[in-house]
């Protein structure tokens, strides 16, 4: 039987697997944003991060906003979204809890299977969250 950690990481490593297709641009993109987004959502909240990424016109991020919607259970990442704006306070803790477990292991696979380090890619003052 494995447990809830072990059936998250298969699932995100399958993610992050396909991504290792891609062009390295759009690699460092989906990993790049996989390291930033943590403390995006630490610093703003999890409604203005996700909604920060989502504005992204990068298809990689909304591919990593895809996957992480489908980790939470979700079909979309529109679903996400729209339950982050809506959940109640309980609801909301605890999906900004499940994202954040789960952006551990996107960083971890971004880092050993993409092969994306912390700060890979710099990005222009215009492209910061501002809380």
């Amino acid at each position: 039987m494995k447990t809830r950690d072990q059936k998250l990481a298969a699932k995100i490593f399958e993610q992050v697997s396909g991504i290792a297709d891609l062009s390295e641009p759009s690699r460092k993109k989906y990993g790049s944003m996989a390291h930033k987004l943590p403390v995006l959502i630490r610093t703003a909240g999890l409604v203005q991060a996700l909604a920060f990424v989502d504005a992204r016109r990068e298809s990689p991020q909304h591919t990593l906003l895809d996957h992480i919607a489908q980790v939470a259970g979700f079909d979309k990442r529109s679903e996400l979204l729209a339950r982050s704006r809506t959940a109640e306070l309980n609801e909301y803790m605890g999906l900004t809890q499940q994202v954040m477990g789960a952006l551990l292991w996107y960083k971890r696979f971004a880092q050993s299977v993409l092969r994306v380090e912390q700060g890979a890619e710099e990005e222009s003052s215009d492209d910061t969250l501002s809380p």
